[in-house]
């Protein structure tokens, strides 16, 4: 009998693996893949385990830290060598870092590393110089880097010299794709919304923007407040959900913003949320002004739950919204910009539900998770045929 080919899959923080690659690896094991993954822990570690995927925790951290990431290393390099996989596939940039070294060292003959940001693209300085020359390592020790979307990929190419592994996008972009099922429209979805829009006292007519994801200076946040200000001069009925944690200690909003959105009535602030389908659904016109992004899910998340997008004019969000098609694009740290379109998007009720259709039907006829995973399996197969 043929052994199952073993795939190891990184990442630096549990939340990645849970949220950003939900579902694929038991979709792997139903395809005669012997799966392991691994992270640093966390509070997510046990909700990766009841998944049926054996889960390895190694201790990583977001920074640099040398010795710590040195541990780390020959942490990974154990479990390497105990599990010999076929397929080393990491993501993050510790992770992506750190596994490509110990996969070239353990000698794995499949090295893969997938691109879904690029710190650096916002880092000035010696910070960038060391965030390139860690890229730069980790592209040297692996054999495949797949960015997931157009704007990495020519952003590598540019910034970047890579001559020693094939770089390439998987499918039309995305890492995990959308599962547009999940992320539909539902009457319980709708009456949770209408919920949270009567818990917190947003009356009927009010208008909601949205945003999702970490509540940090590098997602536009300090635009998005700007913007809101504007807006809150002459509308006392708007509100802003922000969706997602703060993470001061990595990427710090000012003070003047973070005051803003702790004790502006107008703006709540609701923390990470495990389900954000309701909180989405709950407003109006969902808003993205990221600096940086790979392929951001939760621009696809919005679309597919019919919610009209606002987002920069950035990799990823750019080729899932056509300017004044199925949504508006505005320039990155534009809080001007911003305000304007947020603005636009508030008096036209007819240009949101066309946006909204539309955004629907593109993301889930491009980006439909089934579509990506098997995009994934089809270049583990072409891989693993080029190894033997």
């Amino acid at each position: 009998m043929e052994s199952r080919p073993r795939l190891l899959r990184i990442t630096t923080v549990p939340i990645s693996l849970k949220l950003l690659l939900r579902g694929q690896f038991t979709f792997f094991k139903s395809h005669g893949f012997e799966v392991l993954s691994v992270s640093a822990d966390g509070a997510e570690v046990k909700d990766l385990i009841q998944d049926g995927v054996p889960h390895k925790v190694v201790p990583m951290t977001r920074t640099i830290t040398p010795v710590s990431d040195f541990v780390s290393l020959i942490k990974l390099i154990q479990v390497i060598r105990k599990f010999n996989p076929d397929i080393v596939h990491t993501h993050t940039p510790k992770a992506g870092l750190l596994g490509m070294m110990a996969a070239w060292m353990c000698r794995v003959s499949v090295r893969m590393h997938t691109v879904a940001g690029l710190p650096l693209m916002e880092a000035k300085g010696v910070k960038r110089k060391a965030l390139m020359v860690t890229e730069r390592i980790t592209y040297a020790c692996a054999t495949n880097v797949y960015p997931n979307s157009k704007g990495l990929l020519k952003y590598i190419h540019e910034e970047l010299t890579i001559d020693n592994c094939q770089l390439s996008i998987i499918g039309r972009g995305s890492s995990n794709g959308i599962d547009s099922s999940y992320f539909s429209r539902t009457s319980e979805i709708e009456t949770r919304a209408g919920e949270i829009r009567r818990q917190h006292r947003i009356a009927k007519g009010a208008i909601v923007f949205s945003f999702v994801g970490r509540v940090v200076k590098d997602k536009g946040i300090v635009e998005l407040i700007t913007a809101f200000k504007m807006i809150c001069q002459t509308k006392e009925d708007a509100y802003l959900l922000l969706v997602g944690p703060l993470e001061q200690e990595l990427d710090p909003l000012p003070a003047a913003v973070l005051d803003f959105i702790q004790h502006n009535p107008q703006v709540i602030a609701a923390g990470f949320q495990n389900d954000v389908r309701p909180w989405m659904v709950a407003s109006d016109v969902f808003v993205f002004p990221s600096y940086r992004e790979g392929f951001p899910n939760v621009v696809m998340q919005a679309a597919c739950l019919e919610v009209p997008c606002i987002v920069s004019d950035i990799n990823g969000c750019n080729e899932i919204i056509e300017d004044q098609v199925n949504g508006l694009i505005v320039p990155a740290k534009d809080a001007k910009a911003l305000y304007e379109a947020m603005q636009a998007m508030m008096e036209d009720h007819e240009k949101r539900e066309s946006f909204a259709k539309k955004s629907r039907e593109f993301v889930s006829q491009n980006f439909d998770q089934q579509f990506v995973w098997g995009q994934l399996l089809a270049e583990y197969g072409r891989v693993l045929s080029l190894k033997s």
